[in-house]
């Protein structure tokens, strides 16, 4: 476009170097903006920490949770199958998750893979309890 063929002109005669062609000035963030970014996802972060803070651990902890569920599983089956659990617990868990995924960024160089997550690892072990207790 013109915009893009004058400001292209404009950096050749003031020598800058450093932009990379794809990537459009008006994309590029000022320190400023940077900064503001950070602030704000560092409060983000600061107020994820406290959604939690009153509850008891048996009930925001995933693994706590879905222990809960085997046991009323393996005692009531019956009632556990009528309420149709399997189908609520992904309701149930997301927002829990969420909380969790809140600083998780795929893009940085030392991510942790989902796989990897105490959450993750917390549904695997019941869906297996669960394919197990079925196969009996």
């Amino acid at each position: 476009s013109k915009c893009r063929t004058c400001r292209r002109q404009a950096r050749e005669q003031s020598g800058e170097g450093d932009h990379h062609e794809g990537l459009s000035s008006d994309e590029e963030l000022t320190p400023t903006e940077v900064d503001e970014f950070h602030k704000s996802k560092d409060n983000v972060l600061e107020d994820s920490r406290k959604i939690f803070e009153d509850v008891h651990a048996d009930f925001c902890d995933i693994r706590m949770i879905l222990l809960k569920f085997q046991e009323w599983k393996e005692k009531f089956p019956d009632s556990y199958c009528d309420a149709y659990i399997s189908f609520c617990l992904p309701k149930l868990l997301n927002p829990l998750i969420r909380v969790q995924l809140i600083s998780w960024n795929p893009l940085e160089q030392n991510f942790t893979e989902l796989e990897e997550m105490p959450w993750f690892r917390a549904i695997e072990e019941f869906s297996d309890a669960e394919n197990v207790s079925e196969s009996k």
